[in-house]
């Protein structure tokens, strides 16, 4: 797949690598200031003693926050990648879906910094909560191969 500065590659689980498909991560909606999107949490996602592991959950705020940061600067010709990401696991869950939602706390020439909320949609709970620091790096002009690889 060649990238350009028009648009974001394929986010959806079926050309994610394995790692970021096991995450089980769906995008409904991105736009350069939101995204939105949810994970359907199973006994695929658990720990040892049942309940979902937070590096479920530290992977889906990397994921959510490099996607739309991406967006927000690609007609810049860049994109975004994370450097730092914080990710508080507030409340065990033993699955069930959960809404994810992403919002900047600031968008600057060179970094970001996004907020990530994930919520048990039956209880409508917080799960988990993630701030993903981001650098804008400017977009690779080669060909960057299947997606995944």
């Amino acid at each position: 797949m060649t990238v350009t500065n028009n648009s974001l590659p394929d986010v959806s689980l079926s050309t994610a690598s394995r790692f970021v498909a096991s995450s089980g991560f769906v995008v409904e909606e991105v736009t350069p200031t939101a995204l939105r999107g949810y994970v359907d949490l199973s006994e695929d996602h658990f720990t040892p003693w049942g309940v979902v592991h937070g590096g479920v959950y530290t992977t889906i705020v990397e994921s959510a926050g490099s996607i739309a940061a991406s967006k927000a600067v690609l007609d810049k010709g860049q994109f975004a990648v994370g450097v730092h990401n914080a990710t508080d696991f507030l409340r065990s869950s033993s699955g069930g879906r959960a809404s994810v939602t992403a919002e900047p706390l600031f968008q600057g020439r060179n970094q970001q910094l996004w907020e990530v909320v994930i919520t048990a949609e039956e209880t409508g709970k917080v799960l988990a909560r993630g701030q993903l620091r981001l650098q804008n790096i400017a977009l690779p002009q080669q060909d960057l191969g299947a997606p995944g690889r």
